[in-house]
């Protein structure tokens, strides 16, 4: 199995919203998203009657030579960039190029504001906890990467290494704000913001691949088996949820619906489920499928498509609006993109590696009705 990895590295849930105008003399038409539990407005726009859900395409704003992993505000990032100040790898394969630091980058000004910095040393991910109080980053010369996570107030981190795991394979945040990933000892570990390291309970002691967590439940497959299980630690149940040849999967942000990448063959496919892995809608289909992301209140999906077109092959950008049910083009000729949302959901960057640096482009979104 060859898989993607989401090295900064989806869907209104369960899509049972409906869509309802509501008017009165101080708001004006209104359309909204009624959910179970709560209402999410759409748009605002007094003497206009409703429509259909329709996104606009704003600004696409270039930030060369810099990655941007994550948004700590809608103006300030999570940045890496190779860092000059530290002189070039001393290592003889590395010799041409600097090191790679975490910064705080300014997307009005552009200024960059050092996190983390290590001679000799490329730091990557720069992943944000869901709190934005840590921070989940990789560092590697060469080899395989060591992970560690950064306290953002104190600025201590501690890696991931010893214990259970004779080093983490793989790692991601969970919903509740701890790491987990795949261990090199085989099976799972999971990692708080305080340094403790633990053997994940009720799942096999193999080599996992996928290791996600959503509301307390674990997601895992395995090199002898990658069809998607599920495990519930509270009870001590497995569960085979029968999709097969699954390549990565990316948790929505409340836990109810996962977006699956399968493969087969030579083709890729992009395809939202409920938590219990039922409800099947595919959102994408092509040869390459990756940079997979969810907009903060779960209406977009951001995703990075190869595909066939006309005998050739075509590479973009898009986003797929789950209200209107359909994508829309953002960028042509995008190879292999990476993509984070900022926390209003209004814009998301997405960065590209050249083979020799990484670039990156904001894009600016309107969302509305027409």
């Amino acid at each position: 199995m060859k898989a993607n990895v989401l090295k900064f590295a989806v869907a209104v849930p369960a899509l049972l919203m409906t869509l309802a105008a509501c008017s009165d003399n101080q708001a004006g038409n209104r359309e909204v998203i009624k959910e179970p539990g709560k209402t999410i407005t759409v748009i605002d726009d007094a003497g206009k009657e409703a429509g259909t859900p329709d996104i606009t395409l704003g600004k696409i704003e270039p930030h060369e030579h810099v990655a941007i992993t994550g948004w700590l505000d809608e103006e300030t990032t999570v940045a890496i960039k190779a860092n000059e100040a530290l002189g070039k790898m001393s290592l003889e394969e590395l010799a041409d190029s600097y090191p790679r630091s975490l910064y705080r980058y300014n997307l009005g000004t552009k200024k960059f504001e050092p996190l983390k910095e290590q001679k000799n040393v490329n730091l990557g991910d720069g992943e944000l906890s869901p709190d934005k109080k840590h921070l989940l980053y990789s560092e590697f010369s060469m080899g395989d990467p060591i992970y560690r996570v950064l306290d953002l107030a104190t600025m201590d981190s501690f890696p991931i290494t010893g214990g259970p795991t004779a080093g983490a394979m793989s790692a991601h945040w969970t919903d509740d704000g701890k790491v987990i990933g795949a261990a090199y000892s085989g099976g799972a570990y999971t990692a708080s913001t305080d340094g403790k390291i633990e053997a994940v309970k009720g799942v096999p002691a193999e080599g996992l691949i996928i290791v996600r967590q959503m509301n307390g439940k674990i997601y895992y497959n395995s090199n002898a088996d990658e069809t998607l299980h599920m495990a519930d630690p509270a009870t001590g149940t497995q569960t085979n949820l029968n999709l097969a040849r699954v390549a990565d999967l990316v948790p929505s942000p409340d836990g109810k619906q996962m977006l699956v990448l399968q493969y087969a063959d030579s083709k890729k496919t992009l395809t939202m489920y409920d938590a219990d892995g039922k409800n099947p809608k595919v959102i994408a289909e092509g040869t390459e499928l990756d940079g997979v992301s969810w907009s903060p209140d779960q209406r977009l999906i951001a995703y990075g498509l190869k595909g066939a077109a006309s005998g050739t092959n075509v590479m973009g950008l898009y986003v797929y609006d789950l209200l209107a049910d359909k994508s829309t083009s953002i960028a042509v000729d995008v190879e292999n993109p990476q993509t984070v949302w900022s926390p209003s959901g209004q814009a998301f960057a997405y960065t590209v590696w050249d083979g020799k640096e990484f670039n990156s482009s904001v894009v600016h979104l309107t969302l509305g009705m027409k």
